[in-house]
């Protein structure tokens, strides 16, 4: 039996996180949810996800805060932002920054899954964008 990989969701909305915690797990993946960028970092878990699912706009220190926060300690897991405000130019910069796809809420089970599977294989998808009302 092979180990599941772990993914980290950080996400502030209840809802959300309990969300992506139950679907991660259908997808048969080991899931550590958390509220906050901040929890995360304190979790330990650093070292363990093999990616991460993360809200970009939170309260304290944001998404794109935390990318940062990665990088600078030499962390280089893949993430797949996800976010209900982001623009362009937003996106544009967490996928300059390395960030494997940034989902526009709501999006589709699929997509999520293709990016995670997409970071886990080391591949960039870019885009990501799901803006179906544009």
């Amino acid at each position: 039996m092979t180990e599941q990989p772990l993914i980290a969701a950080v996400d502030d909305d209840e809802s959300v996180r309990e969300s992506l915690h139950e679907l991660l797990r259908e997808f048969d993946f080991s899931v550590r949810a958390f509220v906050s960028a901040e929890a995360f970092l304190a979790s330990g878990c650093i070292d363990d996800a093999q990616c991460l699912v993360l809200d970009i706009d939170m309260p304290g220190m944001s998404g794109f805060d935390l990318q940062q926060e990665l990088r600078r300690r030499g962390k280089n897991v893949p993430i797949v932002f996800i976010s209900a405000h982001a623009d362009d130019i937003l996106r544009s910069q967490v996928l300059e920054q390395g960030a494997v796809a940034c989902l526009c809420k709501p999006f589709s089970d699929i997509e999520l899954l293709e990016a995670i599977r997409a970071g886990l294989d080391g591949a960039v998808t870019g885009g990501g964008r799901s803006d179906a009302g544009q």
